[in-house]
């Protein structure tokens, strides 16, 4: 007889990892989920790619965009908002703890406050760009 069908589920994208360990930090903490949020993740991969397009590495654009101006053109109606960005890290487990040896971009993986996450990587010459968008919508 042929062998039975995999069950496993397929590998979860880069985004999700980096979402799950996000999730994971926040419980230890006492910290509710959060969850994917496409306009975020819409935001925070432009930001993304602006960077790597542009060569730049920064939450201000060229143009003078913060991430509350991202966040609101992709259509995210925010309460509140945080943005963190690394860049060179190659894995969802090596950016994330970039992310959480930096007191504030873990104060903002921490922050209860936020409730969705969007996240963005882009390759470029240095090695990939990430984005994570928190926010709470109104």
């Amino acid at each position: 007889p042929p062998a039975p069908a995999s069950t496993d589920p397929a590998p979860a994208s880069e985004a999700e990892q980096v979402m799950a360990l996000v999730n994971a930090e926040r419980a230890k903490e006492g910290c509710g989920a959060v969850s994917g949020n496409s306009l975020l993740a819409t935001a925070a991969s432009r930001h993304s790619a602006d960077m790597a397009d542009r060569d730049y590495f920064s939450h201000t654009s060229p143009d003078g965009t913060d991430p509350g101006d991202r966040i609101t053109a992709a259509g995210y109606r925010w309460s509140t908002y945080g943005e963190n960005i690394a860049k060179g890290q190659t894995t969802p487990a090596a950016v994330m703890e970039a992310w959480m040896n930096s007191p504030g971009h873990r104060a903002n993986i921490l922050n209860c406050a936020f409730k969705e996450i969007g996240v963005g990587r882009e390759d470029s010459s240095d090695g990939p760009v990430w984005t994570q968008n928190f926010g709470a919508a109104l």
